[in-house]
């Protein structure tokens, strides 16, 4: 059994999840703007619940939701939750995308998700894995028009998807009349490609902010606003 992953306040057990944690979803959790106060965070897709524990941990939410349809990633998410000092606030569903659409009445102030994405190019012969990495699982077409009808009118949507799909997300988005008010672009390092693309959508038509990150100087050596951005939650950092 391998070890829980350790932060500064909370473990994550990851044994039981195909999708281990990785930089996406910590810079994700650290890079969402709380700035609005939000009382009711969903998480979508939750795997370790990584997410929604970064989002307790940060927010004062009284509610704090997540979504996992894998059984044994459900079920690890459950137990981290249980274990953190925020079990609380902190609730996780096991359904899918749709079912959950289609049942709750709610909407939530904030959505964060590190949704599944590759192309097939990129299967491998373990399917539990590739229904945590796949785009089929929940194709980004539902996950936006979901979001649609989750989100408060006033509500923000972050998420993370690849840099090179991000045009064609945006363009989807705007399908439901939602619109990047924030944009974070990732690279690894400096000479790197951009590999990931972090955006905050809203209802509200704007302009949006656009910066970029640098994650690394060399090999483990990590830029300054990468450790600014982190530091609540790596150990090491």
């Amino acid at each position: 059994m391998s070890k829980p992953f350790r932060f500064k306040q909370f473990s994550v057990a990851q044994d039981r999840c195909a999708m281990k944690i990785g930089t996406d979803a910590v810079l994700l959790g650290a890079w969402t703007s709380l700035d609005l106060k939000p009382n009711s965070i969903l998480d979508i897709g939750a795997g370790t619940g990584i997410l929604a524990l970064m989002m307790a941990q940060r927010s004062g939410a009284e509610l704090i939701d997540a979504l996992e349809i894998d059984d044994d990633a459900y079920e690890q998410c459950v137990e981290n939750f249980e274990t953190s000092d925020w079990g609380d606030r902190l609730f996780c569903y096991h359904a899918s995308l749709n079912e959950f659409t289609a049942e709750i009445e709610d909407q939530y102030d904030l959505i964060i998700s590190n949704p599944p994405f590759f192309t097939d190019t990129f299967k491998t012969t373990n399917e539990v894995r590739n229904q945590a990495r796949f785009e089929d699982a929940m194709p980004f077409t539902e996950l936006i028009k979901s979001v649609s009808k989750l989100l408060s009118p006033n509500g923000e949507f972050n998420v993370v998807i690849p840099f090179s799909e991000e045009f064609s997300f945006t363009k989807l988005a705007a399908k439901e009349n939602l619109y990047p008010s924030k944009i974070l672009h990732i690279r690894g390092q400096e000479s790197s490609p951009l590999k990931r693309s972090m955006i905050c959508f809203t209802f509200k038509k704007q302009t949006a902010q656009t910066h970029e990150l640098i994650i690394e100087i060399a090999r483990h050596q990590y830029t300054k606003e990468y450790t600014l951005l982190t530091k609540d939650f790596y150990l090491k950092l």
